[in-house]
């Protein structure tokens, strides 16, 4: 366990992980606004967890986490947490949840204790988030944080404009 909250468990991702992974990357509001990555199979999602999540907690000593709830005897419904993409100077946070668990104030839970860890146990200084100028929920949930939009990235292959937001710590 990396952290709790009053109704979460934040865990790291393991290759077990590679069924809820596929659910959760191709629930529909991802594939609207993360993008389709193409993991269908258990064995793209192993493959994406190994070389990303595990990869990141190695090599940064964070990366993205699995959100718990526990009402409902520890289930993953999400994931939340902080990534050094090459494309931006400053670590990213970002949250994603399973459809029937948006708009019930995980994300805001999870990102509070997030950027705590972000903090205190990994001394960064400022994060940034992005989002698609579409993603009218996302950018609401950037603001209530207190994130601040500082301009447009192009942060990906698909050259598909992002607004990037910024808080400092």
């Amino acid at each position: 366990m990396i952290a709790e909250t009053e109704r979460l468990i934040i865990e790291k991702f393991t290759i077990s992980d590679a069924p809820f992974f596929v659910e959760l990357v191709n629930s529909p509001h991802w594939i609207k606004y993360i993008g389709d990555r193409n993991t269908k199979t258990i064995e793209a999602a192993e493959n994406r967890i190994s070389e990303g999540h595990l990869k990141s907690y190695e090599e940064h000593g964070f990366g993205f986490y699995k959100l718990l709830l526990k009402a409902e005897y520890n289930k993953p419904i999400g994931t939340c947490g902080l990534i050094k993409r090459d494309t931006l100077e400053e670590v990213d946070i970002g949250f994603a949840f399973l459809p029937e668990y948006e708009g019930k104030g995980f994300g805001f839970e999870s990102s509070v204790e997030i950027m705590k860890l972000a903090k205190h146990k990994f001394n960064l200084k400022k994060l940034v988030a992005i989002a698609n100028p579409d993603n009218k929920n996302s950018i609401k949930l950037l603001e209530k944080l207190g994130f601040t939009f500082e301009k447009e990235v192009k942060p990906f292959e698909d050259d598909k404009e992002l607004l990037l937001f910024a808080k400092t710590l």
